[in-house]
C-alpha cells in the first residue's frame, strides 16, 4: 500500500515504522521539520514538511495515488480538515482519523470517517483497519469500535446459513441485499450467489471476518 500519515508524534512514528517494515510505502507529513528525526531510517518512509490539509503538501506526498490516509496530529480540527480533504477531494479509499474530544465524533460520522478516541488509540487498531482494506466500513459507531461492513459472499460459503458467519459479541449479519432487494435474514436463511451481506463487526474482529471471506482464496 501507499499510505500517508499526517502527524509525526509517537503514534505516527510507530505506525510508519511498522508499515515500512511490512513493505508498504509511507509518506509522513508534519509541520515541524525536526519531527523527521524521530522516524526510523527506511527507504520506504518519506518525510514532507507542512500542514496535512495543504493540497500542495498532500500532492507532493502522493495523495492522488494513496491507498490510505491516517490523520494523527494532536489537534482535532487539523485532523478533521485533513481527513475530509483526503476523502472528499482526493477520494482516498481508506481514511482514518484520531479524535481527542468524543463530542466531535458526530462530525466524523457524518463524513463517513472511522475514528478512534485518543484514550483508546493503539497502533494495532489502526494497523488492523489498514490491513483489511477491502473491508471498507460503510458506517462506524461510537469511536470506531463497531463498524458496518458490506461484502459479497464467496462461492465456498454459498448454501450455508448466514447465521453461521456470526461470532457472539464480534460479528453479526444484519442485512442482505439480494437481487436488488434488501432483507433481514431469518435464522435459517441460506447464502445465495450474488448476495451482498452487511455485517456489524467489532473493529478488533476484522481479522476474523476477513478469514471467513478470504478462505476461498487461501489468504
Amino acid at each position: 500500500m501507499k499510505v500517508i500519515v499526517v502527524g509525526c508524534g509517537r503514534v505516527g512514528v510507530t505506525l510508519a515504522g511498522l508499515l515500512a517494515s511490512e513493505g508498504h510505502d509511507v509518506a509522513v507529513v508534519d509541520r515541524r521539520p525536526k519531527a523527521a528525526q524521530r522516524l526510523p531510517g527506511s527507504p520506504r518512509i518519506r518525510f514532507h514538511e507542512g500542514n496535512g490539509y495543504s493540497r500542495a503538501v498532500l500532492r507532493a506526498a502522493g495523495v492522488e495515488h494513496a491507498d490510505a490516509f491516517v490523520a494523527v496530529t494532536s489537534g482535532d480540527n487539523s485532523n478533521i480538515v485533513s481527513a475530509r480533504t483526503a476523502k472528499e477531494t482526493y477520494r482516498v479509499p481508506i481514511v482514518l482519523a484520531r479524535i481527542y474530544d468524543p463530542r466531535r465524533a458526530d462530525i466524523y460520522r457524518e463524513l463517513g470517517i472511522p475514528t478512534i478516541a485518543s484514550v483508546r488509540w493503539t497502533v494495532h487498531q489502526i494497523h488492523q483497519m489498514l490491513l483489511h482494506r477491502h473491508l471498507s466500513p460503510e458506517l462506524s459507531f461510537g469511536n470506531g469500535e463497531t463498524l458496518l461492513i458490506r461484502s459479497e459472499v464467496p462461492d465456498y460459503l454459498l448454501g450455508r446459513r448466514l447465521n453461521e458467519f456470526e461470532v457472539d459479541g464480534e460479528i453479526r449479519v444484519v442485512e442482505v441485499t439480494r437481487g436488488g432487494r434488501s432483507l433481514i435474514p431469518a435464522h435459517g436463511t441460506p447464502a445465495q450467489a450474488g448476495d451482498l451481506v452487511t455485517f456489524a463487526v467489532a473493529a478488533t474482529a476484522l481479522g476474523r471476518l476477513r478469514g471467513f471471506l478470504d478462505k476461498e482464496l487461501g489468504t
